[in-house]
């Protein structure tokens, strides 16, 4: 006979704050955004290129900092950046190598299009690592930023604008005025502090396997590290 466990702590579910209606569940989502690092991969690409480096932990615990929230974005990844400085460009393609999507993300990429739904990724990480990856997955819009290069080094710093919470958030509307999605049909999905702008203003923000000030915000969560649970919230 089975017995249960009196007073053992229930399950964690796998996702909470799924949507019951409105344009999501009506018509379906149009366009999808979500961050890459931690997110759309098992990794953070800059911790991998801070290993050649021997920076690692350091740049570690200043992304941790970063992704609770208690660092400005912006500058935190200059100062983590700037650990970079004279590693050979070539590292580049041995982190690309190291990327691992994360489960059931292949297969939710391929649902959403399946309903007629753009997939777009936003990354405080960079373009050397987010476009080849976006480009493998069939993924329709990415930002990321770009790592500055002279004589086949990176200089420790980055070129351009930053994407920060602030850019998510413009690439997400900007996506969605683009291809003509209202953005109650929107959904915006990420894990740290730098996504809560986007995921306050999706049509549904869900905090993937997020930091706690991520979850406390968010309107959805996923508490399993399987994309295809995204899913099942609309």
């Amino acid at each position: 006979m089975a017995t249960e466990s009196l007073g053992a702590a229930p399950a964690t579910p796998r996702t909470t704050g799924a949507l019951t209606s409105g344009p999501l569940t009506t018509q379906g989502p149009g366009l999808l955004v979500m961050d890459i690092d931690s997110t759309l991969i098992e990794q953070e690409v800059i911790e991998l290129i801070a290993e050649h480096a021997g920076t690692r932990d350091l740049v570690a615990e200043v992304t941790e900092r970063a992704m609770r929230g208690e660092l400005d974005f912006a500058s935190s990844l200059r100062e983590r950046v700037a650990t970079l400085r004279g590693l050979p460009v070539q590292v580049l393609e041995e982190v690309r190598a190291q990327v691992v999507p994360t489960t059931g993300a292949p297969e939710l990429i391929a649902a959403l299009h399946q309903r007629g739904c753009l997939v777009g990724v936003v990354s405080g990480g960079f373009e050397e690592v987010a476009v080849p990856l976006a480009q493998d997955l069939g993924i329709d819009h990415v930002a990321a930023n770009r790592l500055e290069v002279q004589d086949g080094h990176l200089t420790g710093r980055v070129l351009g604008r930053v994407v920060d919470g602030t850019e998510k958030l413009r690439c997400l509307r900007a996506w969605a005025a683009q291809r003509q999605v209202p953005m109650a049909r929107t959904v915006a999905v990420g894990d740290g502090a730098n996504d809560l702008a986007m995921i306050a203003a999706a049509g549904l923000g869900v905090a993937f396997c997020a930091k706690p000030v991520v979850r406390e915000q968010a309107p959805a969560s996923v508490n399993v590290r399987d994309l295809r649970a995204v899913l099942e919230l609309f």
